[in-house]
């Protein structure tokens, strides 16, 4: 098992007026790749397809009980993406939150509250970018997605999954541990312990987490953590379709006429 200084999150280079490349176009057929190969590979996951529809369910445990959460994406680069979130056991009529974006605006809609919104796309970070952004320290740097998704969120992660790798998992002791295969696709396991968590329930030593890794695009395809070797998240991807055809449709909508709207 070894650590990791892994910052390459936002180190990918692309030339003025271009659309990024992976810099790595697979991973290596004849071993597992090291960890910084894995993370690197990962980095540019989302540059590997021009859409993408991808459902994931997640499993949490806390003193109430098993919570489990579906997330449907539905992605074309670029800028446009939908995140459908809902509660498979309350059934689904108006049980659903929505996060859609062209890449300029973002419209949310929270189904059982009847609440939206409709503003301009988060502004990023000023000066981390232009030409004095490579006299930065790599951890210093940020990631800039083709497609934005809605931060701090599992779709989001899973497809983006390079500030994960940065600031969470290398900040662990990881190893490249086999591979399985989940939703029917080959993929690679990495094993991460103690990584730094500025969750203060789950930052403590017995701390773990265990990630499978599309094996041909990078994207993580499950999600598990555990303290004391018992589950407290497992989030998985039970449906993943790169190049899915996607109609123009998926990415409209129009708020109900009862909807109370907050911005």
């Amino acid at each position: 098992m070894t650590s990791t200084r892994w910052d390459q999150a936002a180190a990918l280079p692309v030339p003025a007026g271009e659309r990024p490349r992976p810099e790595l176009v697979a991973l290596p057929s004849d071993r597992l790749p090291t960890v910084e190969e894995l993370f690197t590979f990962m980095r540019d996951a989302e540059l590997r397809f021009e859409t993408l529809r991808m459902r994931i369910e997640e499993r949490t445990w806390t003193t109430s009980g098993e919570h489990v959460v579906a997330m449907d994406l539905a992605l074309r680069h670029p800028g446009d993406a939908r995140v459908i979130t809902n509660e498979p056991g309350r059934g689904t009529a108006g049980n659903y939150d929505l996060w859609l974006s062209d890449g300029e605006r973002v419209r949310t809609y929270s189904a059982p509250h009847k609440l939206g919104t409709h503003r301009p796309v988060r502004h990023a970070i000023r000066g981390l970018d232009g030409r004095n952004a490579n006299d930065l320290p790599g951890s210093s740097r940020v990631y800039v997605p083709l497609t934005p998704l809605p931060m701090e969120t599992l779709p989001d992660t899973f497809v983006h999954p390079a500030g994960y790798c940065q600031n969470v998992l290398a900040t662990g002791r990881c190893r490249v541990s086999g591979t399985e295969t989940v939703a029917g696709r080959p993929a690679i396991v990495v094993e991460c312990d103690h990584p730094r968590t500025i969750e203060m329930a789950a930052d403590r030593p017995d701390f773990h987490i265990q990630m499978a890794v599309d094996r041909a695009d990078g994207v993580i395809l499950r999600l598990i953590e555990t303290i004391a070797g018992r589950p407290t998240r497992h989030a998985e991807v039970v449906d993943f379709a790169p190049e899915a055809p996607i109609p123009p449709s998926a990415f409209e909508f129009a708020f109900p006429s009862d909807t109370k709207m907050l911005f």
